[in-house]
């Protein structure tokens, strides 16, 4: 299983995207592929995502039984602990709804 979550990206892409897979959502791909056209889709989805951000999820034979990537600017970001990868959390920047006057890049544990 392979699934694609793509934000604020050229319509090219997300066309492109549509060829491959089913788009289940605006902005959400799912299909199941081989390692090699993932590898080819995700190459297409580094090169067209522009200022957009996107997450690429499948499965594989790992402890959480998934692996992911992210591209683009996002406030999360993958982290691994203990041969696991889980996301944490930049901190909201002044304007994006936080009372916080913390604007380090530190990432925040969940």
């Amino acid at each position: 299983m392979l699934v694609i979550v793509v934000e604020n990206v050229p319509p090219r892409l997300r066309g492109r995207l549509a060829v491959w897979l089913l788009e289940a959502r605006a902005g959400v791909y799912v299909g199941d592929l081989s390692k090699r056209v993932r590898e080819m889709i995700w190459n297409q989805v580094v090169d067209g995502c522009e200022e957009g951000n996107a997450i690429m999820i499948w499965t594989t034979n790992t402890e959480s039984g998934f692996d992911f990537l992210t591209h683009g600017k996002n406030r999360r970001m993958p982290v691994e602990m203990d041969g696991i990868k889980l996301v944490s959390f930049y901190p909201q920047q002044e304007g994006e709804g936080s009372d916080r006057n913390d604007k380090s890049n530190t990432p925040v544990p969940f």
